[in-house]
């Protein structure tokens, strides 16, 4: 029998998201989504069946805590409504080796997790429902889908640091990240524009995680993530891009260890360090506080920046697409970096805008600008079923 419905993980440090996918022929239907938030602590479980109201809250105790004991509940829960055929990971990090979706094995995994270093905060917590699963349901077919993946087609320019060969060759290297989203962008912008999917477009996919992409026919240019995703655009609480002096200048003159770093550099940087508010968009938005808005400004000022790099990679630019949290429900993050880029083409409509239309630049602008709300879930499933329908 064909498998017929395949369950998508997706786990943080903190959370375990979800969703269940039938398989149809015109692809995959998602049924329920949902997540467990707090698992390390006091897990709570909540779910939605289709277009049904969303479940209460479930608070499930200290005796589900951990992503072992939350996704052996999860595998119960899913079972009441649906057998589940196969498993769909996001992992942050492919590496070198890993350019598309893969099934899991001892071997996979061993190799996954020798990527830790080069994702130290997101590739153990993508690894713990694949080690669970494997003794919850050693038959199961599982199958890891990549962040990094959607950008192993950029040139070898857009890959290296200029560093010793030594370093490239021990995997020091611009990789990119939310692949997996990008990839569904292009996906979703040949049914939307296929005159555009076909050309060059600039991706901003905003939200607590940001990064920009360029997209020539479907295929990465170049991207403003790197080696990690603390690089490019400043985040909620991650940093971006920085001079590499200041880390020696934390280093040795403010005596700090490469703990504390991180923590700076991951934590309590972006839109949190700035503002010294909060890293959520909302609140900084609704402040009336100075250092609210010099976030915005210089978040906003990133987003221009990087629209015009990314352009040049491009040799060129015919339209762009705003997508994530950020990316999908901020007005004014659009409106404002739309504004600073009049000179590339851009027209922005002010009501389509703030309507949070599908195309927010007029008719009569030079270039398009679209918001595409993102799916990596969905995304993760297509790749499944691609993988199951070959077996």
């Amino acid at each position: 029998m064909k498998p017929q419905n395949i369950a998508v993980l997706n786990a943080g440090s903190s959370s375990l998201k979800f969703s269940l996918f039938e398989l149809t022929p015109k692809g995959p239907l998602r049924r329920i989504r949902g997540q467990i938030a707090e698992i390390t602590s006091n897990p709570v479980f909540s779910a939605r069946i289709g277009s049904d109201p969303k479940e209460p809250d479930q608070l499930l105790g200290s005796n589900h805590v951990g992503h072992h004991r939350c996704l052996k509940f999860l595998l119960a829960w899913l079972e009441q409504h649906a057998r589940v055929d196969a498993a769909g990971h996001r992992v942050v990090h492919g590496g070198i080796h890993y350019s598309q979706p893969v099934i899991l094995d001892a071997a996979v995994i061993t190799a996954l997790e020798a990527l830790i270093p080069l994702a130290p905060l997101h590739q153990p917590h993508n690894l713990e429902p694949i080690r669970a699963l494997a003794t919850l349901h050693p038959g199961l077919t599982q199958v890891a889908c990549f962040d990094t993946a959607f950008h192993a087609t950029k040139r070898q320019e857009a890959q290296c640091f200029p560093l010793p060969a030594t370093l490239t060759d021990a995997g020091v290297r611009r990789y990119g990240f939310h692949g997996l989203s990008y990839e569904y962008i292009a996906m979703k912008l040949k049914e939307l524009d296929p005159e555009l999917a076909r050309g060059r477009v600039v991706v901003a996919h905003l939200g607590n995680g940001a990064s920009m992409c360029a997209i020539d026919n479907g295929k990465c240019v170049d991207s403003t993530m790197g080696m990690t995703a603390a690089d490019g655009l400043p985040m909620g609480t991650r940093s971006g891009t920085l001079d590499p002096g200041v880390l020696l200048y934390m280093a040795r003159e403010l005596n700090m260890s490469l703990d504390s770093i991180e923590d700076v550099l991951y934590r309590q940087s972006g839109l949190k360090g700035i503002s010294g508010i909060s890293h959520d968009m909302r609140q900084l938005e609704q402040s009336d506080h100075p250092k609210a808005a010099q976030a915005i400004a210089l978040m906003v000022y990133r987003i221009q920046q990087y629209f015009g790099a990314l352009t040049a990679s491009l040799g060129g630019l015919d339209g762009a697409v705003f997508t994530a949290g950020i990316g999908e429900n901020s007005s004014l993050i659009r409106r404002k970096t739309l504004q600073g880029l009049h000179w590339l083409g851009f027209e922005l409509d002010d009501v389509a805008n703030t309507q949070h239309a599908t195309r927010i630049t007029t008719r009569q602008s030079k270039i398009p600008a679209y918001v595409l709300p993102t799916d990596e879930d969905l995304m993760i499933a297509h790749h499944v079923q691609e993988i199951l329908d070959t077996r």
